[in-house]
């Protein structure tokens, strides 16, 4: 009765790989229990999630290899992987909400989140200016393939009023923004680039997302985030940053997201394998620790796992 902290399904975002292909169903080998899927086998897949109750999903398109190239065609191709993937899940699971995410790093030959240009005698560097017009034709394609919300993940300066200029010039003024406003540098991410096979091929992205060492300028990012037009907030990874959740909620009316990354995710299955943790009681003390910090909803590859413990009264 008293409790002041409580998760419940309607709270939780699942995260999905969709990848070129047919008749695909592979675990990712860093994620057990996580797969990349083909279109043609994500209906079943998001009919399990929607009967869960689980209200929405987070897409990730995974394209041929070949078809990548230096400035991400595959992410805005209308005959794209996610294109497809929403198409498909709109006219087979109507209800669910589809989350599209915004970024070019599983589409470019060179795995970073935007184009890439090189002054003479310097290393090549990622261009922030000349990758939003290409994020905002994305975001514009996966608006009208049917996804709900769009939710930008590269960190670029200024690329979510490039993308609510585009998705309004086009009359989509419901279509709201999920801004990935403060996505950290961060170690946790390795499963995830085996798992959209989006590691970058030179440097690293320390450039664009942000210093683990740095709180005061999360606000600053999710301040501008805020003037430039975004309707949410995320923080990224969630754990190592309980902190930072807290002070975003503290300073913004907006609905705060956090995101419990691959890195999190796969540490504690590895946990839980070996029996050193029990998984039930430890997913729901991490899901609370994140809820507690401030976070109004969270993306977590364990979305399933709680809808059935809740389901089947198990999760208190």
């Amino acid at each position: 009765m008293v409790r002041e902290t409580r998760i419940s399904v309607d709270q939780l975002v699942y995260p999905m790989f969709v990848r070129d292909g047919q008749g695909i169903r592979e675990e990712i080998g860093s994620m057990p229990g996580q797969f990349r899927i083909s279109v043609d086998r994500l209906a079943e897949e998001l009919q399990q999630v929607d009967d869960l109750g689980i209200p929405a999903v987070m897409l990730f398109g995974i394209p041929d290899e070949e078809l990548k190239d230096p400035v991400g065609t595959p992410a805005y191709a209308e005959e794209g992987i996610i294109c497809r993937a929403l198409r498909e899940a709109k006219q087979q699971v109507p209800d669910l909400l589809l989350v599209a995410d915004v970024c070019l790093c599983e589409y470019t030959d060179h795995g970073h989140c935007g184009l890439i240009s090189q002054t003479p005698g310097e290393s090549p560097g990622v261009d922030n200016d000349s990758t939003l017009e290409v994020l905002a034709r994305t975001a514009l394609t996966y608006a009208r393939a049917g996804a709900d919300v769009i939710a930008p993940s590269d960190m670029m300066d200024g690329r979510v009023a490039a993308i609510r200029r585009s998705l309004d010039a086009a009359e989509l003024y419901r279509i709201p923004i999920l801004s990935y406003a403060a996505k950290y540098a961060s170690a946790y991410y390795g499963p995830f680039r085996e798992a959209a096979e989006s590691a970058p091929q030179f440097g690293d992205r320390k450039s664009y997302q942000m210093d683990p060492a740095n709180a005061r300028e999360a606000l600053k990012e999710v301040q501008l985030d805020l003037k430039e037009g975004a309707d949410m907030v995320m923080v990224k990874p969630a754990l190592p940053y309980l902190d930072v959740i807290s002070r975003v909620r503290e300073m913004t009316t907006v609905p705060v997201a956090a995101y419990q990354v691959s890195g999190e995710y796969s540490a504690l299955c590895a946990a839980f394998d070996r029996g050193w943790l029990q998984r039930e009681s430890t997913v729901r003390e991490t899901l609370l620790a994140i809820r507690r910090a401030g976070a109004d909803f969270i993306l977590s590859y364990f979305a399933k796992d709680v809808a059935k413990m809740i389901r089947e009264g198990n999760w208190e």
